[in-house]
């Protein structure tokens, strides 16, 4: 799969606005400012493909990108305080409608920062996930400011926090350095491999 081929399809703030599900779909999900445009820019080799901004809340809508025959889909992030109850209730909406939505969803892939504990929103998601036999991923952003110790520490810290911890696959990934990218890239070919097969 060539991941440098990756376009910018469309933005939609509504749940009623989306396109129909006709193809595999990748979904990024984290709270607000993990970092999931610089990851999604990262995974696609492109600097601006998706929006980074240092405001959290920013991505608002769902973006969805084309590579080859599968959609990228860069979801709102969450938990983010800042913002109108209307804002938070259209955000909802927005995600809900998605995964209620009979969508040809392939993988999600959950974002949580590597150098704190997982909130109660990330765990609230990931429990979701589970409940709902999502298949998913966990992605450990950010683990380029710590150190080699410190990401060991978090690892074992992340095994008390995380529910199921040993069922998981869990990825740290830098989206500076590009560490574990490779191993997102193979998981994500993997995934679009078998529905094409199915």
């Amino acid at each position: 799969m060539n991941f440098h081929l990756a376009s910018f399809e469309a933005s939609f703030g509504l749940f009623s606005q989306l396109p129909p599900s006709d193809r595999l779909e990748i979904a990024f999900a984290g709270r607000s400012n993990v970092g999931k445009s610089s990851l999604i820019n990262k995974l696609l080799n492109r600097r601006n493909l998706a929006r980074v901004s240092s405001v959290p809340g920013k991505t608002a809508t769902i973006n969805f990108y084309t590579l080859e025959d599968i959609r990228i889909v860069d979801l709102p992030g969450y938990g983010y305080a800042k913002v109108s109850k209307s804002e938070k209730a259209r955000w909802a909406g927005l995600m809900e409608g998605y995964f209620a939505d009979d969508r040809r969803l392939g993988l999600v892939v959950q974002l949580v920062d590597m150098r704190h504990a997982p909130t109660r929103d990330d765990l609230q998601m990931i429990n979701f996930l589970i409940d709902n036999e999502f298949p998913f991923v966990i992605v450990l952003t950010k683990r380029d400011k710590l150190s080699a110790r410190q990401q060991q520490e978090r690892l074992k810290e992340l095994a008390k926090e995380l529910p199921y911890f040993e069922q998981l696959t869990i990825l740290p990934i830098s989206s500076t350095s590009g560490e574990g990218m490779q191993e997102l890239r193979e998981i994500i070919e993997e995934v679009a491999q078998s529905e094409r097969e199915a």
